[in-house]
């Protein structure tokens, strides 16, 4: 975002961007080893867990050996992008220009492909740090229809795998995301509602209708992530990616009556544009 060359100062460009100057001179301190081993275990225990909150996942560490206190837990599960799921009065503000839209999936029955996509960020551990994995998941057949890796969570690399699914996937008639600000920012929003897409956000901290999405990293993470230790960024993302495209074309699910989400997905797509 700041272009260190550029002719334009870095005050200035701060300035423009509307960044404080602190930010852009902030240099991120390297993760230790004992918080890059913490946090991998706080993925697994959220998979297992998804309730628990910082105070639970610290007495579950605690019962395994491992001395932590509960805001080193709650200070890394916010690096990590966690947080426990569970019904709770939604009090909080959207940020300045950031609008939250209404659910719109109660009562809904999904039954084909591109009713309802949705989508979410988890965490990916690697050998000596982490990254970001986005997915827009087609509700219906669990299809990845896109997926992008970052080291971090802004919300570029969330429109960049929106921008991806509408281009070879033409539109769902609802997108559903949880109220994140990489979601409810402008820049991602106004992609869906120029492509006339009905916007759905679940309440904060629900846990609704992402459970699909939440199925997904269960299922990357304990038969792709877990059994590796991605050396980099690159690596990540094309396993990843590899991982993914067998998820699509190879890995049947019960849900599906074992079809693929590949089948599930293309076969009713086929039947709809036959009839």
């Amino acid at each position: 975002m700041i272009d260190r060359d550029h002719d334009l100062s870095i005050v200035r460009q701060a300035k423009v961007l509307n960044l404080a100057r602190s930010t852009v001179y902030y240099e991120p301190r390297p993760v230790s080893a004992e918080d890059l081993a913490l946090m991998r275990r706080l993925d697994e225990l959220h998979l297992d867990y998804p309730f628990a909150g910082a105070r639970m996942l610290r007495s579950l560490l605690r019962r395994e050996g491992v001395c932590v206190g509960r805001r080193h837990v709650a200070t890394l599960m916010k690096r990590m992008g966690i947080s426990a799921i569970y019904r709770r009065p939604n009090t909080s503000k959207p940020a300045p220009g950031h609008k939250i839209y209404p659910y719109l999936l109660r009562g809904v029955k999904i039954e084909r492909p591109n009713h309802v996509w949705a989508m979410d960020i988890s965490y990916i551990p690697m050998r000596r740090g982490f990254v970001y994995l986005a997915a827009v998941v087609d509700v219906a057949s669990r299809r990845v229809l896109s997926h992008r890796v970052s080291i971090t969570m802004e919300a570029a690399f969330c429109v960049e795998a929106l921008e991806e699914a509408l281009a070879k996937h033409g539109k769902p008639d609802i997108f559903n995301t949880d109220q994140g600000s990489q979601f409810t920012s402008v820049d991602f929003t106004s992609v869906l509602t120029k492509a006339g897409v009905a916007i759905s956000m679940d309440g904060k901290g629900a846990w609704r209708d992402n459970v699909f999405v939440e199925r997904l990293w269960r299922t990357v993470k304990y038969e792709e992530v877990y059994l590796r230790a991605y050396d980099s960024v690159s690596e990540a993302r094309a396993s990843i990616s590899r991982y993914l495209a067998f998820y699509n074309r190879g890995r049947p699910h019960s849900s599906l009556d074992e079809r693929t989400p590949d089948e599930a997905y293309f076969d009713v797509q086929a039947m709809a544009t036959a009839a």
